[in-house]
Formats: structure tokens, C-alpha cells, sequence
């Protein structure tokens, strides 16, 4: 009977979690309203339940912001080259559209815009993550997150089925539509980006070096929070062990193509 009130069973820590989850849930949908703001918003919720899948979250509210106001100005700018993509592969669908009379014409168009839907939504599903974990520049955080889409193929099409198809099927299957409209407004953004989560972090870490023992002593508390990692660059393994660690290399015009951890 006493463990049934301790806060540390399965059923409390489960319940807590799912708590955690509708804050984080209904934060990501609020800052998401002014549009613009909706790729921070992502960022954000992604720099949470990356945490969270290592047990490092403390204050939900507290990450969450502390993320946005860190990525709101590279956010922004994503969001919109990803809104503005996204409206050219809207248009390029009517166009494809007015264009079925023409056969050999249609068909050729219908695989070159199936590529480029593939490429955009395995650039989605890595964009913010990346940006959460990683200080970058836009163009090389775009360009990272299309290089490791590709190189972890099987978890992004993982994490390609666990971010669409329950969209798809909300729209797609009028029976459930309510259970997944009322479902997504409650929780449901930051379930998909928890169990988004558990493959990227996988992924991540394959890019963030162990510190040394030397690096470990000479750590200070203001390393704690926001640790620079070595320089770190997603074109091959060899050339992510072989980066280098100091702070000027960050700094430098070289680290432009590189990823430093946050």
C-alpha cells in the first residue's frame, strides 16, 4: 500500500511524463500561432524531448524558451525557406495537375516532383532537431541536415512514418479524424517529436565526441549547460574524429561547414 502513494512507482513517473508532454504540446502550438515563429517553436520542443530521452530535463517551460529565444532568429529564417519550398512544390502539384493530358510530359514531371517531396520531407524531419542541437549557419544547417537524412536512411524513414502517416490518416480516415484532431491539440506534436527523438539522439551523438579526461578537469560551470564540443562535420566519421577542438576553429571562416553541439 505505501508504494502506492511513492512518487517514484511506474505509474507516477508515467503520469508525469504525459504531463510534461501536454505542457510542452500546448507551448510548441501557442508559439507556433504568429506562423513566423513556428520553426523556433519546433526547435524548441525538439531541444526538450531530446533531453528528455537522456533523463537530462529539468524545467519544461524554462528548456523550452531558453531554446526559442536562442534559435528564434535562425528559426525564423528556416521556417520561411521551408514555407516558401514548400508553397513552389504546392504549385508545381496544380501545375502537374493541368498537365495529365500530356502523358510522356506528366510522367516525367511526376518523378522529378516525387524526388523533390522526398528530399523536402527528409529535410523536415531533420531541420529543427539539427538546429536545436547544433549552432550553425542556415545554409549549413540546411545542408547537414540533407546529409545525414541520406546517411541514416533507415531511421528517417522511421522517423518519416511516425511524423506523417498519423496525419495522413486523420485526413484520410473521416472515423478517427476528431480522435486525432483532439488528440494533436493535446499532446500529440511532442509524442511524435519524443519518439523522433530517441532516433536522433542515436544519430546526434554520433557527431558529438566524448570529452577527454583533460577537457573533463578543466570544465567549468558555464560549461554545463551550453558545452562547445569539438568542431564536428557530418561529411564522414573520419573527418568528425579528426575536427578540431579548439575554440578559435568555431570562430574561424573553416567552421562554417561545421556543426559545434549545444
Amino acid at each position: 500500500m505505501s508504494n502506492l502513494f511513492n512518487q517514484d512507482n511506474k505509474f507516477f513517473t508515467f503520469m508525469g511524463r504525459v504531463a510534461d508532454l501536454i505542457i510542452l504540446n500546448i507551448l510548441c502550438i501557442i508559439c507556433c500561432l504568429p506562423v513566423v515563429t513556428a520553426g523556433a517553436s519546433i526547435t524548441a520542443m525538439y531541444y526538450v524531448t531530446l533531453k528528455m530521452v537522456r533523463n537530462e530535463e529539468s524545467y519544461i517551460v524554462k528548456g523550452f524558451f531558453h531554446s526559442f529565444k536562442q534559435n528564434l532568429k535562425q528559426g525564423i529564417v528556416i521556417h520561411l525557406i521551408m514555407l516558401l519550398v514548400g508553397g513552389v512544390l504546392a504549385f508545381d502539384l496544380y501545375f502537374m495537375n493541368a498537365m495529365r493530358a500530356n502523358g510522356t510530359v506528366y510522367t516525367v514531371f511526376t518523378y522529378v516532383f516525387m524526388v523533390a517531396i522526398a528530399v523536402y520531407l527528409m529535410i523536415f524531419v531533420y531541420i529543427y532537431p539539427t538546429l536545436s542541437k547544433f549552432f550553425n549557419s542556415v545554409k549549413n544547417t540546411f545542408r547537414n541536415s540533407l546529409l545525414m537524412s541520406i546517411r541514416h536512411l533507415p531511421y528517417t524513414i522511421l522517423m518519416l512514418l511516425i511524423t506523417f502517416v498519423p496525419l495522413a490518416s486523420m485526413f484520410t480516415v473521416p472515423k478517427v479524424f476528431a480522435f486525432m484532431l483532439m488528440f494533436y491539440f493535446l499532446m500529440g506534436f511532442a509524442v511524435v517529436s519524443l519518439a523522433n527523438s530517441f532516433f536522433l539522439a542515436k544519430i546526434f551523438d554520433k557527431y558529438i565526441p566524448e570529452k577527454t579526461e583533460d577537457e573533463e578537469e578543466n570544465k567549468t560551470s558555464d560549461d554545463i549547460d551550453g558545452s562547445v564540443f569539438k568542431n564536428l562535420s557530418p561529411i564522414s566519421a573520419e573527418e568528425a574524429e579528426n575536427a578540431s577542438k579548439t575554440d578559435e576553429a568555431a570562430d574561424s571562416s573553416d567552421s562554417v561547414d561545421s556543426d559545434i553541439a549545444k
